[in-house]
């Protein structure tokens, strides 16, 4: 077998979370487990055949572990694995990026993010002073 050549390590990096949708997979996975139903309504933009395909993927590569529970009806959960959660400081930088670019671009970021559990508003919370 040959062995694969990198130019660069990003390059490992991208072959493994790169493309549209196993980023976001895994920010949703960094919340806690979730079934594939959660991750469709989390995420209405992507196709059954995709989230399926991407979610195998990240299972071979060893990020996510599937859990399949025995009972009826049959019930699969995903979660990050250990190697997968080395992944968040990546993915919290890449939100934050994001977050900024949005920013740059539209001044309100929440004219133009869905709402969801990543995007919730901070809610300031004020308290009476002290007399």
């Amino acid at each position: 077998m040959t062995q694969k050549k990198y130019n660069i390590p990003v390059e490992a990096t991208l072959e493994i979370i790169g493309g549209k949708w196993k980023c976001v997979i895994l920010c949703h996975l960094t919340h806690g487990k979730r079934r594939t139903s959660d991750l469709k309504r989390l995420m209405p933009a992507i196709t059954q055949k995709m989230l399926t395909q991407q979610l195998r993927e990240l299972e071979e590569s060893g990020i996510v572990n599937r859990i399949c529970y025995n009972q009826v009806p049959p019930k699969v959960e995903y979660e990050l694995s250990e190697y997968g959660w080395s992944l968040k400081s990546i993915l919290d930088s890449l939100c934050a990026w994001g977050e900024r670019h949005i920013i740059k671009e539209y001044g309100d970021k929440f004219a133009v993010l869905e709402e969801n559990i990543l995007n919730k508003r901070e809610e300031k919370v004020y308290s009476e002073p002290v007399l």
